[in-house]
């Protein structure tokens, strides 16, 4: 059991550093900027629990983003 928890997040990590990087872009920060909260945000959920369809990565901020309309 271990080794398949281990493996499902070293794949979830390997997939976040994209997404936090163009995520980041997307919002107009600097990509270490968006690693660096993307992975503060992971460990906390790590460690405090998170929630069923809760959305705890780079999604999320962009999910919650609304651009101005003109």
């Amino acid at each position: 059991m271990l080794r398949t928890e281990v493996l499902a997040g070293l794949v979830v990590a390997l997939a976040l550093i994209p997404e936090a990087i163009s995520f980041s872009i997307i919002a107009g920060v600097d990509p270490a900027v968006g690693l660096f909260a993307s992975f503060t945000m992971a460990v906390t959920i790590a460690l405090v629990g998170g929630r069923p369809a809760m959305i705890s990565a780079a999604t999320g901020a962009v999910a919650r983003h609304r651009p101005a309309e003109p």
